[in-house]
This record gives structure tokens, C-alpha cells and sequence, in this order.
């Protein structure tokens, strides 16, 4: 390890730090480099691919003598299987397996058995033709009933439904009630959120082959390539290089994909049965109700704050369901975003009889945020404080100081007090704001191996995958920037458990967690170039040459060589060199923050809400490629605008099936509902790594429900507190029916 300083911050703040850095690892990027490829506005180099139609998704596989699976799912929310008869579906046409899956259903939707068949109408009729016989149980899907002690037991046994305490910091309910007493202003608020389902435009699916030798070749759409090569080789008892998995393009994942799924299994088991390889794609309607899903949540929200408009306490009860499964927790946001002297926090999952919770991008913080930065809003009323201002005296972070005034200009904030009336008879306009906060400083692990050939041709490999958001385009850039190349020169191999291991995509954490090894790869691989040119030419030295230009040069020795008449010189046919991802330095700060401003219409008469603009201010350290960073956000607001306003899912309570598992009743966002969005990405130089880059794909969902609750709020004078804000809430809201 070696010391270096370098300068860390942002416009106003910046500061000289020193940083422990590994002894192999370039020099980190910081506020003094001059970069000439990293922070370019590029198109992505996949993106002809993907209009042309070149670009394979797993859903384009098509390999000889493939068959294609369907799988039986259960009608009941809760039953068991006393009988099932399969003979009849292995004697239909064109069926090549058939497998049981499971005995125990404890939702609609849930696995019960699985044919594959030489064409999807031969599996469909053979699914028709089993013959179930059913014990139907009990079963709860709403919250409210599923805690009651006499609500059915959704995972048998005697454990409640209710799990109890999750969390709970040190204050006690006697001392949050003490500080709520003192304070000069207090809210009691509760906040709903809706469960929603991830609704991926690719659906989650699979093709599987088994090999001669008995290993298995994996075509999976899936956001972690060895997560899932691992979880195939523990369900089929094999080591881990005897199973391949690969994912060449995604249509996307948020969260849903991070792992094995039932669906790959069930292909592995049937493509065996078969011998032949076996795709089993899920449909629309699978991908409602088994695809996975954000927790909804009920939020109980006590707050206080001091005629200095400082908060004296901080207190949440929660509860939600993520199904079958946990992860209803949202605390994260009230946990750490204000400064607060009391802080309490409890929460319980319950269990309900419906489709098992998934992470789904910024898990918690989306539901967290709505409610923590509603509650703000109404204390700072309360307080008679600019929303602004009352946000800034509780938050230490004086970056997101910054971000809120170059938001608040563009939004333009200072006129919100006039806004309301400006939108003409029987409709008002609001202005409203939250903040984000994120981490997004990915961790050490991935691994990335940079080929410099002699012809010049330099390939990028590591087995990391790209979710859509443009990862190729960057690891390229970063390699480009360092090997004094353009984009154009550099080739990016990834989605591929043969490369060399990366972690998952999630948490925001491919691009800080791939781009460093890919910077020390590239720099490795380049000084062992040097190395065979300074060798041809007597007394230069290798600290002499600096890659440049598409080009090698010695100022000192007074030489100039092309990139390939330099690679010429390589004694093999090519150098190789890979980099492992060290740990993050202390730098300038962990984590990303961030904050949005929100432009509504809501028109007063039908109750509808039309957001007319979103102002988001980002950062994410060093901004590889503005355009993908913009991309990113716009695409995490459109999330978060859908979710604030459109999406739930709806289940039956007598039958607990959903009820709008197609994308015709369950609503997301379309172009009539996407507003004008500004991008303001706020450049921060954090030094946590030798390229200081930070994530962004989660960030920016994060702050925009609250954000329209709030501007809502503000045009109407009145506060909704259940999401999604649909008209029948506003009129509720406004008194009318």
C-alpha cells in the first residue's frame, strides 16, 4: 500500500486528503484530471445492435431440437395437492417431459407442475390435460386480517403472521413521548403504499442444456451471472465449472433477477427428463403474480421539531407485506437522512397469502422517502418554514445543501407561492420537493482481465452483465482512457461465467464495483506494452511513455510510436493482464445524496394529476458517460412517477387471486404521463477509488414519489397520504365524492 493526495470534493468544497492505495493500482482519477474519453457524452456501442435486432435476449435462443416448457400454477391462494395424474400429458403429442413441482401451494400463482413439448401449444394442451385433485385451506391476503390472532397461518405452524420487532433504536417510548411534549410543533401522520409488481419488459426466463460430459449450459435473463451458476450447481449437486451461465442482453430486472429462480430449475429438471435443451420463459400474467414485488407498507410517522425548527424526535411504526416472503422493511430513510436527537423505529413484516416479495430498485427507501419526506413537509407547515430551509437545518450533508439550491433555481422555488393559482378556473398547479439517499460505492471482488493483441485490437473481459444501462459503453471508456484509445478500439466481453468473476447488478453497485479493475487491468496490461517498446529502443525508460492520442510517447527520448506499430513490438501474440477490485479508500465521502422538485396540475373537478415537470439533482461521483447517467435517472423517475400515481396490484380477498395481472388493468406510466425532466447531474470528485466512480441506478427513484405527494399537497391545501394518488383520493382529499 502507498500514500498519494489527491483532491476530493465539489465546486465551494473542495480539499486535499491522503489515501492508502494499493502499490499496483494507477493513480486515482480526482478533481485536478484531465480526461479526454471518460465523462464524453458517447452512444452506447450496443445500441445498433438492439434497433437492428442483432441484440439476443434469452427469449431469442434457439437452439436444435429445443423444446419449450409451461408450468401449472395453483388457482388457489392456499391448498395442498391431495392427488395429481400427469400420465395423461406425457401421452399427448409432441411432450417430451412432465415433473411435478411442489405439493404445498401458498399463493395464486405458485408452481404445482410442468410440461415441455416440441411447440407451445402442445405444452399448453398438456397442461390442460392434468388432473388435480385439491384440499383447499385458508387463506388471508389482505394486511389488516392477516394480523389478527385469528387470521390463518400463511406458513402453518404457531408462529404468527405478524414477525414482530425488526428494529428498534435505543430510545424508549417513554422518551420519544417526553421529547414529542417538549416540542413546539408535532405531526401524527400515517402513510399506505401499495404493493407493486416489478413488471419487466423481458419476462424472467430460461433455455438450459445439459452437455455429454453432464454439465450444464445456462442462457439466462438474469442480473448476476455466477449467482446463478451457483445456485444451479447446489440444486443439481455439481461444482461450480460445471455449470455455464450466460446473458448476452436484458430487458430488465430492478432487483427481481438477482438470483436462481424456480423457473431455471424447473427447465434444468425437464431439459434432463427430455434430454434436450428446454426453454421456459414465464408469461405476463406469471410475471404478475410469481415475478416478485415491492412490500407495501403502513407507516405511522411521529415527529417533532423545536421553535428553531430543529427536530427533537423521530418516530416510526411500521407494517407491510411482501407475501409469502419478508422485505417490507422502510425505515432506511428515516433512519439516516435527518438529524434527530430521539429516534425510534419498529417494524413487522406479515406474512399474507400471495407472490413472494423480490428486491426491487432502492428496496424500502421508495416507500420510506414518500412518507418520511411527506411528514417533513407537513412539520415544516406546522413551523411556518420554507420546506427548503427546514430540510436544510436537520441535514448535515452540505453537498445536498448545494444540490437543493441549483434544483430550487431551475424549478424556480421562489415563485411557488404564486403557482398554486396560475393554472386557470377549477385546476391548481404545486410545487414540492424530497431528498434522496443513497449508497452506490460498490465493494471489492470483481475481477476483469484487459488483452492487448499485436495487431493493436484490445479486448475487455469480465463477466459482469448489462442490464440495459449501457455497462459495455463505460468499462470501454474507462479502458479507452487509460490505453490513450477511443471507445471504438476497444471491445467489451461480459454476461459470461467463463470470464472472469463479477458480482450481482444491484444496489447501484456494477459501475464502482467493475470500473476500478477494469482502469488496473487496462494499466497493467499497457505498462507491459511499454516494457516491449522501451526494450527496442536503448535508453528510454518506461516512466518516460504516456499513452495518448491513439498513440505511445516519450517526450524525453523524443519518440512517437503508433498504437499498433507499438503493440508490434509485443514478443507473443498478446499481453494479459487481470485485476481484482481492492477495497474503497477513505476518500471524501461514502454514499451518494441528491434531491428533486416536482411541477403538478391537478385538475380540481375530476380530481386527475398531471406532473408537468421534474427537476433532479444527482451526484455520482465521476460521471463516466453523461448520457447513460441521464438515462438512468430519467428512466428511475419514470419508476417512481408510475408508482406515485398509477400502480397497484389488486387481489381478491375471497379468492386471493390478483385481479389485474395484465399490463391492460395494471397501470404503468406511458407517454401521456411523462413529464418534462431536467437532468442536473452535480460533479463530485470522492476519491473512494482509483476511477471515484459511484452508482446512480437507484437514487433517482427514490426521491420522486415524495417529491409529487408533496407538490400535490401544495396545489391542493390538502394533504393525500395513500398511494397511489389516484382522483377518487384527491376528491376524497378535496371533500367531495
Amino acid at each position: 500500500m502507498g500514500k498519494r493526495t489527491i483532491r476530493v470534493g465539489y465546486a465551494g468544497n473542495y480539499r486535499e486528503v491522503e489515501v492508502n492505495t494499493p502499490d499496483a493500482e494507477p493513480a486515482p482519477w480526482d478533481a485536478n484530471s484531465k480526461l479526454a474519453v471518460v465523462g464524453k457524452r458517447l452512444p452506447r456501442l450496443e445500441g445498433k445492435d438492439k434497433v437492428t435486432g442483432r441484440a439476443k435476449y434469452t427469449a431469442d435462443v434457439k437452439l436444435e431440437g429445443m423444446l419449450i416448457a409451461r408450468v401449472l400454477r395453483s388457482p388457489y391462494a392456499r391448498a395442498t395437492v391431495k392427488s395429481i395424474d400427469l400420465e395423461k400429458a406425457r401421452k399427448m403429442p409432441g411432450v417430451k417431459a412432465v415433473i411435478e413441482v411442489d405439493r404445498e401451494v401458498r399463493f395464486h400463482g405458485a408452481p404445482v407442475a410442468a410440461v415441455a413439448a416440441e411447440t407451445e401449444a402442445q405444452a399448453e394442451d398438456a397442461l390442460a390435460a392434468i388432473t388435480v385433485e385439491w384440499s383447499v385451506g385458508a387463506h388471508v391476503v389482505d394486511l389488516e386480517e392477516a394480523r389478527k390472532p385469528d387470521a390463518p397461518r400463511v406458513q402453518g405452524g404457531k408462529n404468527p403472521n405478524e414477525r414482530g420487532n425488526e428494529a428498534q433504536d435505543t430510545a424508549t417510548e417513554d422518551a420519544c413521548r417526553k421529547a414529542l411534549d417538549a416540542s413546539h410543533s408535532t405531526i401524527d401522520l400515517t402513510f399506505r403504499t401499495p404493493v407493486v409488481t416489478h413488471s419487466c419488459l423481458e419476462s424472467h426466463g430460461s433455455v438450459v442444456r445439459w452437455e455429454a460430459d453432464g454439465s450444464l449450459t445456462v442462457w439466462d435473463s438474469t442480473q448476476a451471472v455466477f449467482a446463478v451458476r451457483d445456485g444451479v450447481a447446489r440444486a443439481f449437486q455439481l461444482k461450480a465449472e460445471q455449470v455455464r451461465v450466460l446473458k448476452e442482453h436484458m430487458g430488465g430486472g430492478f432487483g427481481s433477477k438477482l438470483g436462481m429462480s424456480q423457473h431455471t430449475v424447473m427447465a434444468a429438471k425437464l431439459a434432463r427428463e427430455a434430454k434436450a435443451p428446454v426453454k421456459l420463459l414465464l408469461t405476463r400474467k406469471e410475471e404478475h403474480l410469481a415475478g416478485g414485488n415491492r412490500p407495501s407498507s403502513v407507516q405511522r410517522i411521529r415527529a417533532g421539531a423545536d421553535k428553531d425548527g430543529k427536530l427533537t424526535c423521530l418516530w416510526l411504526e411500521s407494517h407491510g407485506t411482501g407475501g409469502v416472503a419478508g422485505g417490507a422493511w422502510c425505515a432506511g430513510p428515516l433512519a439516516s437522512l435527518y438529524a434527530c436527537p430521539t429516534r425510534r423505529i419498529w417494524h413487522a413484516d406479515v406474512m399474507t397469502n400471495a407472490g413472494a416479495a423480490a428486491a426491487f430498485r432502492a428496496p424500502g427507501h421508495v416507500q420510506g422517502m414518500f412518507a418520511l419526506e411527506s411528514a417533513i413537509d407537513e412539520l415544516a407547515g406546522k413551523l411556518n418554514l420554507d420546506p427548503i430551509e427546514f430540510r436544510k437545518r436537520n441535514d448535515a450533508n452540505t453537498l445536498r445543501h448545494s444540490e437543493y439550491g441549483e434544483g430550487a433555481q431551475i424549478a424556480g422555488w421562489e415563485k411557488r407561492a404564486q403557482l398554486r393559482g396560475s393554472a386557470g378556473p377549477g385546476k391548481a398547479r404545486g410545487l414540492g420537493v424530497a431528498a434522496s439517499i443513497w449508497g452506490g460505492g460498490g465493494g471489492p471482488g470483481p475481477q476483469v482481465r484487459c488483452v492487448i493483441s499485436r495487431d493493436g485490437s484490445v479486448e475487455v473481459q469480465c463477466g459482469t452483465q448489462d442490464l440495459g444501462t449501457g455497462t459495455r459503453t463505460i468499462l470501454a471508456q474507462v479502458a479507452a482512457e487509460e490505453l490513450g484509445l477511443t471507445v471504438n478500439q476497444v471491445r467489451v466481453k461480459l454476461g459470461d461465467t467463463a470470464l472472469p468473476f463479477s458480482t450481482g447488478s444491484g444496489g447501484s453497485m456494477t459501475a464502482p464495483s467493475v470500473t476500478p479493475a477494469v482502469r488496473s487491468a487496462a494499466a497493467a496490461a499497457l505498462a507491459r506494452v511499454i516494457e516491449a517498446v522501451k526494450g527496442s529502443i536503448p535508453g528510454c525508460e518506461a516512466t518516460d511513455f504516456a499513452a495518448r492520442g491513439g498513440k505511445l510517447e516519450s517526450k524525453t527520448a523524443g519518440v512517437s510510436l503508433g498504437w499498433a506499430e507499438a503493440c508490434a513490438k509485443i514478443s507473443g501474440a498478446n499481453v494479459s493482464e487481470q485485476a481484482t477490485r481492492s477495497a474503497n479508500y477513505q476518500g471524501f465521502r461514502d454514499g451518494t445524496a441528491g434531491c428533486q422538485f416536482a411541477e403538478v396540475e391537478v385538475d380540481l373537478e375530476t380530481g386527475h394529476v398531471q406532473v408537468l415537470r421534474i427537476v433532479a439533482v444527482h451526484d455520482c461521483g465521476l460521471v463516466v458517460n453523461p448520457m447513460l447517467a441521464e438515462s438512468q435517472i430519467c428512466g428511475g423517475i419514470i419508476q417512481g412517477l408510475s408508482y406515485a400515481l398509477l400502480e397497484q396490484r389488486v387481489l381478491d380477498n375471497a379468492t386471493g387471486r390478483m385481479m389485474n395481472a395484465n399490463l391492460s388493468d395494471y397501470r404503468i406510466a406511458g407517454p401521456k404521463e411523462i413529464p418534462d425532466i431536467r437532468v442536473v447531474l452535480f460533479d463530485v470528485a470522492n476519491g473512494r477509488t482509483n476511477t471515484g466512480v459511484m452508482g446512480i441506478g437507484e437514487p433517482s427513484i427514490i426521491p420522486t414519489p415524495g417529491a409529487i405527494a408533496n407538490a400535490v399537497s401544495h396545489a391542493l391545501g390538502k394533504r393525500v397520504t395513500d398511494l397511489p394518488i389516484t382522483p377518487d383520493k384527491v376528491l376524497a382529499a378535496l371533500g367531495k365524492k
